[in-house]
């Protein structure tokens, strides 16, 4: 840790750093900043930055306000969009309280919590994600329809479009920060891209997705464009999902991998999925927090909405990706539920502790779905004992406030604040008259 400081304080000087831009993220996934001088970074390093918790959402209450920002060497890049001299970097904070104790309300000590827990286990867990998100014309605008940059779709390669040269400058600015990307693409919708990034252990895909949000939307800025991650945008158009590959390590072997196995999937590969079957309703508050996530799961589009597993499947909510022979090591699993608006400290932390339930206890792996899932009937698939998720934001807040397995995974402080916070945004979103009833009822009635 000393090395990674020095290291740190001597870029500062040798980069002409004149600003530090401390991140952290708020129990629902914002991401906030405070920006000190470099002369002030040996001291944020040695005894963090003072802050008022109470202004922000979900960290404390008014009688306990005062909380500290400890920046986290490791995570130290110069922004590319600074990168004129005097240049800005940033590092990831952790939070503390003022007796240097973690705070329960920090989402990436939550994720620590979770990864802690799988390290005793002897595991190592690591996550890759496929990040879609939109690109539009327009800024939002209340009554006006967002226009998507473009009418292209899956895989179309467009000359002089907007999406080829926006995806290649996000990249480029990802990687000048050392987040490495493996694949990008226009995706199935208008205006509608995707960009992976490579494996990497869980806390480290995590704050990269909050960079690659902030990237994304300082491109768009540059561009004379506006990026969205939001669910589901357009009502006739596929939303934007973040599909998940996850798998666990014990050292250098994959533990999903057995030989000779089917699909080459080992039982604790099979337990994990299990695991992440049985409590896939219980942790969809969090893995897709919002009213809209809930208009994609619904929608089609590949978007799942059923509790299935299957191999190459990609109706179903987890799928076991085709083995490639001689490559023990991408023996793995794909979540696709999550969508890129989520909290990824969060949203991995109840992932991780799901598959890790089902290992401990066992779980045994039901039969996988071979058939497209939507294409069954109500009867077939009841037959069959596939259950649906929830299909609102009310239904997945009353799952999750029963769960043991989310109270314990968040902690007290960040359970209670998520659930109280989602209750309200149900509340308010209730209470609205939407265009379809002005529409539809409007004329008539």
């Amino acid at each position: 840790m000393e090395r990674q400081q020095e290291f740190v304080l001597r870029t500062l000087e040798e980069r002409d750093i004149r600003f530090v831009r401390l991140w952290f993220t708020d129990v629902l996934g914002f991401l906030k900043s405070v920006a000190v001088a470099p002369a002030e970074l040996e001291q944020a390093f040695a005894e963090g930055i003072g802050f008022d918790g109470s202004a922000i959402e979900g960290f404390a209450r008014v009688h306990e306000s005062d909380m500290l920002v400890k920046p986290d060497p490791s995570t130290f890049q110069i922004l590319p969009w600074r990168a004129e001299a005097p240049g800005t970097g940033r590092m990831f904070c952790d939070i503390q309280t003022p007796d240097g104790t973690a705070s329960y309300a920090d989402p990436r000590y939550v994720l620590k919590r979770a990864l802690a827990k799988a390290a005793e286990k002897g595991f190592t867990f690591y996550t890759h994600p496929e990040i879609e998100f939109f690109l539009f014309r327009n800024e939002p605008e209340a009554g006006r329809a967002p226009e998507p940059v473009d009418s292209s779709g899956y895989f179309d390669l467009t000359p002089h479009g907007v999406g080829h040269d926006f995806r290649r400058q996000a990249i480029t600015h990802l990687e000048s920060m050392g987040i490495s990307v493996e694949f990008s693409h226009h995706e199935a919708a208008p205006g509608q891209q995707e960009i992976d990034l490579r494996y990497a252990d869980a806390l480290s895909t995590a704050d990269n997705i909050m960079t690659f949000r902030l990237v994304v939307k300082e491109v768009a800025l540059e561009q004379g464009v506006y990026a969205s991650f939001m669910p589901k945008p357009l009502t006739d158009h596929p939303g934007s999902g973040m599909h998940t590959h996850l798998s666990l390590f014990e050292g250098d072997r994959n533990a999903f991998h057995e030989p000779g196995a089917e699909y080459q999937l080992s039982k604790v590969g099979r337990s994990f999925i299990a695991g992440l079957l049985r409590h896939a309703g219980e942790i969809s508050a969090v893995t897709n927090q919002w009213v809209n996530s809930y208009k994609r799961l619904s929608g089609g589009g590949e978007a799942p909405n059923y509790i299935c597993w299957g191999h190459n499947n990609r109706s179903a909510l987890v799928r076991v990706p085709m083995y490639k022979p001689g490559k023990s090591q991408s023996t793995r699993i794909e979540v696709r539920s999550l969508d890129s608006a989520c909290n990824p400290y969060l949203a991995y932390a109840v992932l991780l502790a799901a598959g890790l339930k089902g290992v401990e206890e066992g779980y045994e792996l039901p039969p996988g779905a071979d058939d497209n899932v939507w294409s069954l009937t109500r009867a077939e698939r009841r037959a069959l004992g596939i259950q649906p998720l929830p299909s609102s934001l009310e239904e997945a807040i009353g799952l999750m406030e029963r769960s043991e397995l989310v109270a314990e995974t968040l902690g007290e402080h960040v359970f209670e604040f998520f659930l109280r916070n989602k209750r309200a945004e149900w509340a308010e979103y209730e209470r609205q008259v939407t265009p379809f009833e002005l529409g539809r009822y409007l004329p008539v009635l």
